[in-house]
């Protein structure tokens, strides 16, 4: 009889980590100021990890929560879970309390990991939960001490076999547009997209990245956890700092670096004179994701760090990377997010589900072996979501050129429509950042009895006087004058998310009931 699973091994996340254990036991695998685990250490500690959840009573497909920010142990606790066939739900340390008690009971966790600093979070919804094991780090007023239960365990790896195609996490989106919802992601999806990384940005046993983006967060984890699943070093900022980044850049010399567009405006605030005290020249590779990279702030990173390659990826929690515009392209391809990255289809659709041509503007849709499961017991909205050929669209208006190069105009429900024609926030911002002074910008739509909404521009500058009425006649220079803002304001910072995303729902809603905080 013929075997159908003859030779196959499924893709594990903790495979990686037992790899390079008897590859290169004693390699650091990671570093966290002046803590250090090697790879040997990182494997026993993942597996007690596994086994006191077991010894627990947890069943493969169980779920534990994890709410920490950047550290040592981050990884040892997904991987531990992962050899457990535990699901963890990556929960974002800057929540608020309501959200986590959503967290916990909407994925039915019934395990927890967290930082004693983070208590706060769940100390007073935990009883409303069926959550019945705790591990604490760094303290012990809660559940157990997490050093101490470890102790305790055995150092064997467990091994519980999961199918690749099965979940190893849950995250939940930013909630910015309504209800969160649950993002099931399978071993298969993220050990594909760690190895086309390495392929691609520079991952792998001889290599060294810094941690800076959250690891809670679908690309931060997927980024960052890549470092050890091919083998390399980690080194992890805990709290984003441009200085500190600077330091541990001239310290570590690492080989690449994942940021967001937030960080680079950070560090181009520094200043040059700042900036020049830093060697920085072992970066090979940066690259940026999860919100738009303005062209000048582009052409800024390029300028300031010649030795690495600069890469613009385009892509959603949900569908991982979907394009990647290479640095060969950086100048050629203004606003542009390249064309389709390893193993992804996509397609550019009208509002009939019709594939729009060349130029035309089109919703975003995408299919690839990275893609989600699905959203967790939510069949209804991955459904609404998905087409009838498998791709999926999170919502990103685009249009594609002749090379199949795609640009991303905006997110459909950011659209503003003024006076019955659709505006493009983007285009507007992107006009607004060229002027000096001006150092973040988000365009919204304000509720106008007139044009139904009316454009509208929120700033930050960075120095002390910007002349309106220039910034008014740049405007009317550069952009057709519909697209011209209705009003000025400028404010001390935007509020964005952990993935550096800017809140527009929070600022639109400050925009439309007056209680914007003006300089």
């Amino acid at each position: 009889m013929k075997n159908n699973n003859f030779g196959y091994v499924p893709l594990n996340i903790a495979n990686g980590i037992r790899e390079f254990a008897i590859a290169n036991p004693s390699k650091i695998a990671v570093i966290d100021g002046e803590r250090k685990i090697t790879y040997k250490e990182l494997d026993t500690r993942s597996s007690q990890v596994a086994n006191f959840f077991i010894s627990k009573n947890f069943k493969k497909g169980d779920r534990v929560a994890v709410i920490s920010g950047n550290r040592l142990e981050y990884p040892e606790i997904v991987a531990g879970l992962s050899k457990a066939g535990l699901i963890a739900v990556l929960v974002n340390p800057r929540s608020v309390a309501r959200e986590v008690e959503f967290f916990l009971n909407h994925s039915g966790c019934t395990g927890l990991v967290i930082e004693n600093s983070l208590l706060g979070l769940v100390d007073k919804c935990i009883n409303n939960t069926e959550v019945t094991s705790i591990l604490t780090m760094d303290g012990t007023d809660f559940g157990l001490n997490y050093e101490s239960a470890l102790s305790e365990q055995k150092k064997f790896d467990p091994y519980v076999f999961v199918d690749e195609r099965e979940p190893f996490k849950i995250c939940y989106t930013s909630g910015t547009t309504g209800e969160p919802k649950g993002i099931t992601i399978s071993h298969r999806s993220r050990c594909l997209v760690f190895m086309a990384t390495a392929l691609e940005w520079g991952l792998g046993p001889s290599k060294s990245t810094i941690a800076v983006a959250p690891m809670y967060h679908g690309a931060g984890f997927a980024f960052n956890y890549g470092a050890l699943y091919t083998g390399g070093q980690l080194i992890i900022q805990r709290k984003f700092d441009p200085l500190h980044l600077l330091e541990l850049i001239k310290q570590h010399k690492p080989d690449s670096i994942f940021l967001v567009p937030a960080h680079a405006i950070q560090l181009r605030e520094l200043g040059e004179k700042t900036i020049d005290k830093f060697d920085t020249t072992s970066l090979s590779c940066l690259y940026f994701n999860a919100a738009p990279l303005p062209q000048e702030l582009k052409l800024w990173v390029i300028d300031r760090f010649p030795t690495a390659g600069l890469h613009e990826l385009y892509g959603a929690t949900e569908t991982a990377i979907v394009t990647n515009l290479r640095p060969e392209f950086q100048k050629e391809k203004e606003r542009c997010v390249g064309p389709p990255w390893f193993f992804n289809q996509v397609e550019l659709l009208n509002e009939k589900g019709e594939e729009v041509g060349v130029g035309e503007q089109g919703e975003l849709f995408a299919k690839s072996p990275f893609l989600m499961n699905g959203y967790w017991e939510d069949e209804e909205n991955t459904s609404k979501n998905t087409n009838e050929r498998g791709f999926f669209g999170v919502g990103d208006m685009a249009v594609k050129d002749e090379d199949g190069f795609y640009y991303i105009v905006d997110r459909k429900k950011d659209m503003i429509i003024s006076g019955a024609t659709n505006i493009s926030p983007r285009e507007i911002e992107e006009i607004l950042l060229e002027i000096d002074g001006i150092i973040d910008v988000a365009v919204v739509g304000k509720k106008s009895k007139e044009w139904g909404e009316a454009v509208t521009a929120v700033m930050v500058k960075n120095k002390e006087n910007i002349d309106l009425k220039k910034l008014e006649e740049y405007c009317r220079e550069n952009l057709s004058s519909y697209k011209i803002p209705k009003e000025f304001h400028f404010v001390e910072s935007l509020p964005r998310n952990a993935s550096g995303k800017i809140l527009k729902r929070v600022i639109k809603e400050e925009v439309d009931n007056n209680q914007l905080k003006v300089l």
